[in-house]
């Protein structure tokens, strides 16, 4: 073991001389002074953009003579370059990485910003809330909020997040009763956050602490929650007014968004909440996903149409009135507001699927999961209604909706009924 390590030691070091490139000897006898790095029998110069008269160097020292002219200013430059050199090396010891001398140099040269960890995600969902994604942003927020309860929040900084703070954060959420699904999402967010602060240079590639640290082993398997087509057709027979302790009116509504989901390529809530009339063009939904920025489109079956067409109009540009631009002008007054919505839909399906003798509680989820199920029964490619969709991966799911003719889609959703 201790010839391992040392081994491992005498691989990451690097000597950084000060040389001068007496072979460049230029006509008004100057050289050129350089940093030469050298690491595994390599060596790279970096040029300080220094010469000096070849009298003034002390081969012997490998120094300036003190006699040179701008001596002080020059050595200075030498002595801080050095040191940035040295203190990079140093860090990448510390953390156990080997490196090239392209990596030592690019660190040096691209140093990352300084920003917290809290900073950053703040801009994160700023940006989302300007882009109008409130769906994601909201799961930065719960992250910073969880994170700001776990620790020192302003003062953190992304080098500080290694595998130890990793297995200690989940310890912690594990401590507060969170299951595995919910500590999934925030390490996701996590991980997602860190690859967006290497990308903009906030820290560097070599920090990353997902290496040694598995979000996948967090996601555990959920029950999957779907429905019959015959179960599918009961929900449509259902007259709502058959429950009386409900308006009947918002029983429909519930009614009409479950099935405006199944119809809708399993649209979830916050897509429905946000489309509006311009997104519908000769029949056919387009619009971009408000999770992903993806662009959706598909052909309304005549059912959806009805229900469109019953709610227009009703909600100034919105199809169904769930948000009023008047009421609802930031984007934390939309996410109160399609929370409350998804609350009171699902409160009321539940109503209607015990209703009809359901086994499992009737939710917007249930509808979203049964468009996959109900058309993978049927035999349609699972490449193009994409089984995963919204459930074990969502990310997948968009990639196989965005990459199908929308021809192929729509000929799929005619095994709905």
């Amino acid at each position: 073991m201790g010839a391992f390590v040392l081994q491992n030691v005498l691989q990451m070091k690097t000597t950084i001389d000060v040389i001068a490139e007496t072979y460049r000897l230029t006509t008004s006898n100057c050289v050129p002074i350089t940093l030469r790095l050298t690491k595994n029998r390599k060596r790279k110069i970096i040029r300080l953009g220094i010469s000096i008269d070849v009298l003034h160097w002390d081969e012997t020292k490998k120094k300036i003579k003190i006699n040179c002219p701008n001596y002080e200013y020059i050595e200075n430059i030498i002595t801080e370059t050095k040191a940035k050199y040295q203190k990079q090396v140093l860090e990448f010891q510390s953390i156990g990485k080997d490196y090239s001398l392209q990596q030592l140099v690019n660190a040096v040269e691209k140093p990352t910003k300084n920003i917290t960890v809290e900073k950053y995600i703040e801009t994160i969902i700023q940006n989302l809330i300007a882009e109008n994604r409130v769906g994601n942003a909201s799961h930065y927020k719960a992250l910073l909020n969880s994170l700001q309860r776990y620790c020192q929040l302003s003062q953190l900084l992304f080098v500080d997040i290694d595998s130890k703070f990793l297995n200690k954060y989940e310890t912690y959420l594990r401590s507060l009763g969170n299951k595995g699904n919910t500590i999934s999402i925030r390490m996701r967010t996590l991980k997602a956050t860190y690859n967006k602060a290497i990308k903009d240079n906030i820290i560097k590639q070599d920090y990353y602490p997902f290496n040694n640290y598995s979000v996948s082993k967090l996601k555990e398997t959920t029950v999957k929650r779907s429905i019959t087509k015959e179960e599918m057709l009961k929900v449509i027979d259902f007259e709502v007014n058959t429950i009386s302790n409900r308006p009947q009116s918002l029983m429909q509504f519930s009614k009409d968004i479950f099935l405006f989901s199944y119809f809708g390529c399993g649209l979830n809530m916050v897509d429905i909440a946000y489309l509006k009339i311009d997104n519908i063009l000769d029949n056919r939904v387009v619009y971009k996903r408000q999770k992903t920025g993806k662009r959706i489109s598909f052909m309304l079956q005549p059912y959806a149409i009805e229900i469109i067409r019953k709610y227009e109009g009703l909600n100034n540009n919105y199809i169904f009135p769930i948000l009023d631009d008047s009421i609802h002008k930031t984007a934390e007054q939309q996410i109160r507001r399609i929370k409350k919505i998804t609350y009171v839909v699902n409160k009321n399906l539940k109503k209607i699927g015990s209703a009809i003798g359901l086994t499992i509680p009737l939710t917007t989820y249930v509808s979203r999961h049964s468009f996959a199920t109900i058309l993978k029964r049927s035999g349609v490619n699972i490449a193009i209604i994409s089984e995963a969709l919204g459930h074990s991966d969502l990310k997948t799911t968009q990639i196989y909706l965005d990459s199908f003719e929308n021809s192929q889609i729509d000929e799929a959703m005619k095994n709905l009924l």
